[in-house]
């Protein structure tokens, strides 16, 4: 059943959203998944069998919001990449899928994705 959206944009980012969750399925492997908003950024690890939250890693997690700098821009981003990739380890993940959510890989979604590569996560 369609939701009805808000606006224009909105409805193009559930379409998109849509199209990259079908394109993923349900597999057995560990997903990737960020959400970008204004102000901050946010990468969880989600079991794809059971759909459960692996670990979380955000700008407003304590040890990423206690470094100094701007929360929402590319560095940022870049810090919560490497510090979602240091948890996979943690957890024994090596690859993973990438799920951007809707969101163009462009700008900080392309910077944690390149962050958490540069760390040692395939996808």
């Amino acid at each position: 059943m369609q939701r009805k959206s808000r606006n224009e944009k909105q409805s193009q980012w559930e379409a998109r959203r849509g199209r990259v969750i079908r394109k993923i399925g349900r597999g057995g492997r560990v997903q990737l998944t960020v959400f970008r908003s204004a102000r901050h950024i946010y990468a969880q690890l989600v079991d794809g069998a059971t759909g459960a939250t692996l670990a979380t890693v955000s700008t407003r997690s304590k040890a990423v919001a206690s470094e100094p700098g701007a929360k929402g821009n590319v560095e940022a981003a870049k810090k919560v990449g490497r510090m979602i990739a240091d948890v996979a380890r943690e957890k024994q993940i090596e690859k993973v899928v990438f799920n951007r959510n809707g969101f163009l890989y462009h700008g900080r979604v392309k910077a944690l994705a390149e962050a958490a590569r540069e760390a040692g996560l395939q996808f």
